[in-house]
């Protein structure tokens, strides 16, 4: 995990529900991962993110988060053409769509539980777009998580990206693609806020195959006393004690995405 912004925040994991978790480890460890055990509960270590594995069925069926708030996370990747032909002879699904402003190796992979992956080739020297990551990326890595990106109502983006902002300390932008799309700078992430073209709502990610992102965060107590301040009410309240080896709160943004708040995550 990379240190915090001036607001103690930075990415700390994603929480997914899979049918099979040896399977889903599988899958992880061919696109990079390291396989560890948090409070008895399997997880994968990215560069950049942690990554539960709980088991379950997700709802949705095979369709990921479709039609969620957060339609797909994103990893940044080097040797983009080896890797994706990694994964395509491993007998995942991988779709290519080769975009010239990331390089002709980009595209997605799906997990086993359906959950779409873009995997963004380092962007080409020729390419005249500025660098879409986060602030504090390293291209030398040979793959990193990147972005998560959310599909909003198409009057959300702007109130999303003020939100992120306002609560975590996002650095607002707005990214020179042909959407224009807005988003928010965490250290670790990228937060890209669309306009869903098929909504004038979303669903909740609760239950989904990527069930809940995780910020990291300095003085959690403290920090869970400023947004009570704010107005925010918590799903689940600060504790110590909830697991053994971090303290956590856990809430609800208004478009539906669950956030858990961790403190100790980052020793790992």
């Amino acid at each position: 995990m990379l240190g915090p912004n001036d607001a103690g925040v930075a990415l700390g994991h994603w929480h997914t529900i899979v049918r099979d978790v040896d399977a889903t480890k599988k899958f992880w460890m061919h696109m990079g991962g390291t396989p560890l055990q948090v409070d008895g509960t399997a997880v994968i270590k990215m560069p950049g993110v942690l990554i539960f594995l709980t088991p379950g069925e997700p709802a949705g069926g095979n369709d990921g988060n479709r039609g969620t708030a957060i339609d797909h996370p994103g990893f940044n990747m080097r040797n983009g053409v080896e890797l994706m032909n990694k994964l395509k002879a491993a007998g995942y699904k991988v779709d290519p769509i080769g975009a010239p402003e990331y390089g002709p190796e980009s595209g997605y992979v799906t997990t086993p539980d359906g959950l779409r992956i873009e995997m963004q080739g380092t962007p080409n020297s020729v390419s005249k777009r500025p660098q879409l990551a986060f602030t504090g990326k390293n291209l030398e890595l040979p793959i990193a998580s990147d972005h998560l990106h959310y599909f909003l109502p198409e009057s959300a983006p702007p109130e999303a990206q003020a939100w992120y902002g306002k609560l975590f300390g996002a650095n607002a932008l707005r990214e020179n693609n042909r959407s224009n799309t807005l988003a928010g700078d965490l250290p670790g992430i990228r937060l890209r806020f669309a306009a869903s073209r098929n909504a004038t709502a979303v669903l909740p990610t609760k239950g989904r195959a990527l069930n809940h992102i995780g910020f990291e965060v300095k003085n959690l107590e403290s920090f869970c006393k400023k947004l009570e301040a704010n107005g925010i009410k918590f799903d689940q309240p600060y504790s110590k004690s909830r697991h053994k080896g971090y303290a956590s709160a856990e809430l609800t943004d208004p478009w539906g995405v669950t956030i858990e708040l961790t403190e100790g995550l980052n020793r790992l």
